[in-house]
């Protein structure tokens, strides 16, 4: 049994994937046909031993609460774990207000009630693999009062720009936390998890509810930098974030690649997700398939190449797929050529015979929409 509970939070509320967040919570889109998102997070969790999880949600969590369930496909502790989903009921018409600290304000007294010691926070927006009893040793030998975890990356002028970073000093202590403004090409991506202390992180909840109504967990956090022992540890391996519309869709178009694949999936350290019973995926006659990933349950009578295909999509005889993001129960129709496009759970792309966009600018095709 691990020393520490976990939590997973909400994406920050200046993140937006237009389109698709209309309709559900960043942790509940789908991810690669068959995962969603929220699953990296909770399978991170579960893996570490940690059985006792809570989800915040903060808009729209239908789709969220439909797949979390229980918690049993997580493979969390039948006996003692416990995944719950919890909700910020309180909310301004200014986002602002509706704050991360807002949240664990509202929901105080069971983050109090813990048992465990420790507290492991993840954020549900990012996708990654990590061993976080691994990372709470660490911080326990270490003996600071906080441990984030970041990504060294080299682009940071043009990606990452609504993410923070860390500013270390050359022991690996957090100076401060800032905003990702695109000034400089090497930056350390603050993954929004953090281990340390429950007292101490119902103390900074607590905290910064008093100073400012407004403020964020990164951002308390930034402040007590100063007085608190707060260092960094750097994650290897892959690493994905989903804060806008086009990063959603470079994360699963690079997840085709098979080198990067390995380097998130190991079979030794599962991703658990709620599992759909159906047929394999029927390729007819004619069908072209090439370098794409493939749910089932699909009908491919089509091409489809650099491709996810969600589950029980439909590619009618003539079809041409390419570079896109095709969510579950899709219909793709005769002849129609599809082409850098994330087309919506239940959408029918049947009347118009080419929606083709910009690689650097994918289009939307909405969820339940005939085209």
């Amino acid at each position: 049994m691990s020393q520490a509970f976990g939590i997973v939070t909400s994406s920050a509320t200046h993140i937006n994937v237009e389109g698709m967040q209309d309709y559900r919570p960043i942790g509940a889109f789908s991810f690669l046909g068959r995962y969603r998102v929220i699953d990296f997070p909770i399978s991170n969790m579960s893996n570490s031993g940690i059985d006792r999880i809570q989800v915040y949600a903060r808009q729209k969590p239908r789709s969220l609460a439909e797949h979390l369930g229980t918690g049993r496909h997580y493979n969390i502790n039948s006996k003692r774990g416990k995944l719950q989903l919890l909700f910020s009921e309180t909310s301004s018409a200014n986002d602002f207000y509706n704050t991360d600290i807002a949240a664990f304000y509202e929901n105080i007294e069971i983050i109090e009630r813990m048992h465990q010691p420790y507290v492991v926070i993840a954020p549900n927006y990012m996708v990654y693999t990590q061993n976080f009893d691994t990372l709470l040793e660490t911080h326990i030998a270490s003996g600071a009062d906080i441990t984030l975890l970041y990504h060294k990356v080299d682009n940071a002028r043009d990606a990452y720009l609504n993410c923070d970073v860390l500013n270390l000093n050359k022991q690996k202590g957090v100076d401060s936390i800032e905003k990702n403004r695109g000034n400089k090409k090497d930056r350390s991506i603050f993954m929004d998890t953090y281990v340390m202390k429950k007292d101490l992180f119902v103390d900074l909840i607590k905290k910064a509810k008093k100073l400012s109504s407004m403020y964020t967990l990164p951002q308390i956090v930034n402040i007590e930098c100063s007085e608190l022992d707060v260092r960094g540890i750097a994650h290897r391996g892959y690493f994905a974030t989903i804060t806008d519309f086009k990063s959603y869709y470079d994360a699963n178009i690079a997840l085709i690649d098979f080198n990067q694949a390995t380097d998130l999936f190991d079979p030794k350290w599962p991703i658990y997700t709620r599992t759909t019973d159906s047929c394999p995926t029927q390729y007819f006659d004619g069908a072209q398939i090439k370098n794409s990933v493939v749910s089932n349950g699909c009908r491919i009578e089509g091409t489809v190449e650099n491709c996810v295909i969600g589950r029980g999509c439909q590619i009618k005889k003539g079809a041409v797929v390419k570079n896109s993001v095709v969510l579950a129960n899709t219909i793709i129709g005769k002849d129609v050529h599809v082409e850098n496009q994330v087309i919506d759970k239940w959408a029918q792309v049947i009347h118009a015979k080419e929606i083709i966009a910009d690689p650097e600018r994918p289009g939307y095709v909405k969820r339940d929409d005939i085209v």
